[in-house]
Parts: structure tokens; C-alpha cells; sequence
């Protein structure tokens, strides 16, 4: 039989239209928690169907890959990468004025004023490789152990299938990023 309990919730200077206490009784069930931070305080127990729900919506995936996967990982996705866009810029003409340079886990693609440049990078903390598109925009791609790849959980592509996409639509020859580690598209 689950044990309800019962607790409430101090909410302080959490903005204007809000008291300078107001008291909010819940009932849940599990242990009690106690969080804190500057303008709000909150004792209260949290069902554990919450707490997953809260742990999904936050986290940066749903199956976090371990420090040396995701090192390992990274960096042979960077360096393959590195190698396969300084190719692609020595091959094409329209990317005369390109550059490729990689340094302390920052990857940045320049393929000249027309094109626009990328810059992919490690987020270690959140264990995550982060790519900035003039095309697409900003995205944050998660490591797929059991696939093996690098994929935006908003869309399930891969960082692969997305360069693949945006560069051979700009480059004059046909690119396979999938020949790069990790490149599944």
C-alpha cells in the first residue's frame, strides 16, 4: 500500500504578484526532498513517476554514456571530421577562400563568406557535441551508444546526416560523411 504524505511548499520573493509566503500544500508520495535556491524554497515529497518525468524533460538524454565512451567518442568524431572538411575544401573550388582549424575540442568550418561557417564542439559537462549551422542553426547531438552515432533527440538525425544533407547541397561533388567515425547516417 503506498504511504501518502503530506508537506507543503515556501515559496519566497518569487515574483510581485506572489506574497512574501504562500503556502501550497501537495500530496505525493516517496521521499521528502528539500531544494533550494535563491528566490524559492521547497520541501516536499516527490513521486517517482514525477521525478522521471522532471529527469527526461531536463536531461540531456535519456541513457547518459560514460566519461570514457564519450571522450573517446568525441574526439575521434572531431578529428575524423577535421580530416574529412579539410578535403572537402581542398577538392572544391567554390571553397577557395575556406578553412578548417581544430583546437582544444572546437571544431570551426569556414567555407568562405558565400557559405557561411560551422562550428562543432564538445560540451563535456553535458556529454554532448554541439553544432552551430548557417544553414540549420544551433543543435546539441547526444552519443547513441547502441546505434554507435551522434543524434539530435528533437529530430533523430544524426550530426552526420545533417552535414550530409546541408554540404551537398553547397559542394560541387557528391560528399559521404558517413565514411567519417561514427557517420551513420
Amino acid at each position: 500500500m503506498t504511504r501518502v504524505l503530506r508537506s507543503f511548499v515556501c515559496v519566497r520573493n518569487l515574483s510581485a504578484r506572489i506574497n512574501r509566503r504562500n503556502f501550497t500544500y501537495f500530496n505525493s508520495v516517496s521521499a521528502q526532498t528539500l531544494f533550494r535556491t535563491r528566490n524559492l524554497c521547497v520541501s516536499r515529497p516527490i513521486e517517482l513517476s514525477r521525478l522521471r518525468l522532471c529527469v527526461t524533460r531536463f536531461s540531456t538524454s535519456g541513457d547518459l554514456v560514460d566519461a570514457l565512451t564519450f571522450e573517446k567518442a568525441c574526439d575521434e568524431t572531431l578529428e575524423s571530421l577535421t580530416e574529412y572538411f579539410e578535403q572537402i575544401i581542398e577538392e572544391d573550388d567554390s571553397f577557395k577562400s575556406g578553412d578548417v582549424s581544430y583546437s582544444d575540442g572546437v571544431l570551426t568550418v569556414n567555407l568562405g563568406p558565400r557559405h557561411g561557417t560551422y562550428v562543432i564542439n564538445r560540451q563535456t559537462p553535458n556529454r554532448q557535441i554541439w553544432l552551430s549551422s548557417p544553414i540549420s542553426g544551433p543543435k546539441r547531438y547526444d552519443f547513441n551508444v547502441k546505434d554507435n552515432c551522434w543524434v539530435y533527440k528533437h529530430d533523430g538525425l544524426s550530426l552526420h546526416g545533417l552535414l550530409q544533407q546541408e554540404i551537398s547541397k553547397i559542394a560541387n561533388f557528391r560528399v559521404n560523411f558517413a565514411d567519417c567515425l561514427y557517420g551513420k547516417l
